[in-house]
């Protein structure tokens, strides 16, 4: 329950974080990411375990600090290979938490390799995980298009559906607050506030 009270909080400052191109203080990082890579439609299975894990460290912490971390993230876990993470033993996460380049909770860590093998199993289940993920929403996104931040929920009963589904099936910090934030991300939910075009790149 305080994990999930944390990610509320930290959810809000996401969505401020995210929006706020339209109030004229977007730092570079943000920006970048806000208009590059959230809110698109991501199919592979390597992305969307990499972003999973984000969300997962980003619990209690600002999104910006974990952007700024991802490099040292991606080389800790074998850029997110899913059978090499998988695969990671307990002295794998002790040798992590002696790297200051990431974010330390060893249940963060920890959570990294029980989300992929709880990936590995939903692949096996339902040929990928991008499958397993998109059809809740019929594989197509869902676009909002918020007149807002005000108007964007934290979570809804999509988010709610999904997060009990994943628990089941193993998977940690996964919260329906942390599960919006997630198809968010990766494009199963497009927030963009109403009005806003990608750039084009």
């Amino acid at each position: 329950m305080a994990d999930e009270t944390e990610k509320l909080t930290e959810n809000i400052e996401h969505h401020e974080s995210k929006q706020a191109k339209w109030w004229g203080n977007l730092s570079p990082e943000l920006k970048d990411y806000h208009d590059h890579e959230w809110g698109v439609p991501k199919h592979d299975d390597r992305e969307l375990f990499e972003l999973l894990s984000m969300e997962t460290y980003q619990a209690g912490l600002n999104w910006r600090t974990v952007l700024q971390k991802r490099d040292a993230f991606n080389q800790a876990f074998y850029n997110y290979n899913v059978a090499k993470v998988a695969a990671m033993m307990p002295d794998d996460i002790d040798r992590l938490m002696q790297n200051p380049a990431l974010i330390r909770n060893y249940r963060k860590l920890a959570a990294t390799v029980t989300n992929a093998q709880a990936v590995i199993k939903v692949q096996q289940e339902f040929g990928s995980f991008d499958h397993y993920l998109w059809q809740f929403v019929d594989f197509k996104p869902i676009v909002n298009q918020p007149e807002s931040p005000d108007a964007i929920p934290t979570q809804t009963e999509l988010s709610v559906k999904l997060a009990a589904d994943m628990k089941k099936r193993g998977f940690k910090f996964v919260g329906p607050v942390t599960i919006y934030s997630y198809l968010q991300g990766a494009g199963l939910i497009d927030d963009h506030l109403k009005g806003w075009h990608r750039e084009q790149v």
